[in-house]
């Protein structure tokens, strides 16, 4: 097998991409976790400059690498492969994402349920007989047993429940992994999982306040989140916000409702963007973004905050430039885009 170097500056990195894998996926393999987010060249979140050597760009959304970024260098190292040594600028990099690095591996789990949360939202639970290291806010890639269809999903437990996951899971009518946790999925089958993956993991040891901010099968990475918050021991202000549709796509309150009591300043706000009028919701409405903004105003929180924002890319879309107009700091902000799959 043929094989190349890489450099990443300016970080000062040195690896090696076999002909036929990704610069990404050689990252992985190697425990140097740069920035990423789809991992399939939808989401941008893995730009780089290509420096110098020579390469060939799998196929990608131009939405996530315009022809004009292209044509002055710009690379996807998700969809690059090597034919000389590489030396890649990364635009975007994170000194604590690169020193607390896990090599990806692959593990096989069993399915011990699935629970219904909503109509649409379900809680896949898989027990794994050689541990999982991964950070809270992480992800998995999940084949089903037949190995026809992989999907990724973050996990809902915490790090320190390493023999057990959960993800918690949208369920679209013709989802081809989705459409399996009704039918196809039972306890006992067996599934392949690789990871971890993922950007937006909790950061350790921050004073200030932690914002949560999710929609649907975001609440997934947030309640990982929340849960190492709670068992690290650490003492700051936590909001989490959830946008939903309607009441009926609420859960966990009872869990939320538990925690506003024992905790000393936190504050479950969900709102709800569909919201019957007369039928008793005296919550927030509207979208979410409009709802953080509205309490970022009023509230005043004091210190740097750290915000967590995980949902659909447009709700992504929105929340940002709203953190930001809030003095929210841009490498205090970690989100991770629930990009739709490719078939």
């Amino acid at each position: 097998m043929t094989t190349h170097k890489v450099r990443f500056e300016p970080v000062g990195i040195d690896m090696e991409v076999e002909e036929g894998e990704t610069v990404l996926d050689a990252a992985f393999r190697q425990g140097i976790s740069v920035m990423h987010g789809c991992k399939e060249g939808q989401c941008s979140s893995c730009k780089s400059l290509l420096l110098d050597g020579d390469i060939e760009l799998l196929k990608y959304s131009t939405f996530a690498l315009p022809d004009y970024e292209r044509e002055s260098g710009h690379i996807l190292l998700c969809k690059t492969h090597a034919y000389s040594d590489l030396a890649i600028e990364l635009l975007n990099y994170d000194e604590d994402l690169l020193r607390r690095s896990i090599p990806v591996k692959s593990f096989d789990a069993t399915v011990t349920g699935v629970v219904h949360l909503t109509h649409d939202i379900r809680r896949l639970e898989l027990d794994i007989v050689e541990p999982m290291k991964f950070w809270a806010g992480q992800y998995v890639d999940i084949t089903l047993p037949d190995g026809s269809v992989t999907r990724s999903f973050s996990m809902a437990n915490p790090p320190g429940e390493p023999h057990r996951l959960a993800f918690i899971i949208r369920k679209y009518p013709d989802g081809a992994f989705s459409a399996a946790l009704d039918t196809a999925l039972q306890p006992g089958d067996r599934v392949k999982l690789k990871g971890p993956y993922g950007t937006c993991f909790r950061r350790e040891d921050r004073p200030g306040p932690m914002l949560l901010i999710g929609g649907g099968s975001g609440m997934s990475p947030l309640w990982s989140i929340l849960q190492d918050h709670l068992a690290s021991g650490e003492h700051r202000a936590v909001r989490f916000f959830y946008g939903a549709r309607t009441e009926a796509d609420l859960f966990y309150r009872d869990e939320f409702a538990k925690l506003e009591v024992s905790l000393p300043d936190f504050k479950f706000i969900p709102a709800l963007s569909h919201a019957t009028d007369g039928k008793g919701w005296t919550g927030e409405r509207g979208f979410i973004h409009e709802v953080v903004a509205r309490h970022l105003r009023s509230e005043g929180l004091d210190g740097e905050i750290d915000a967590y924002s995980c949902g659909p890319p447009p709700m992504i879309d929105a929340v940002l430039p709203v953190l930001q107009m809030a003095g929210v700091e841009p490498d205090h902000i970690f989100f991770d885009k629930f990009t739709t799959a490719v078939r």
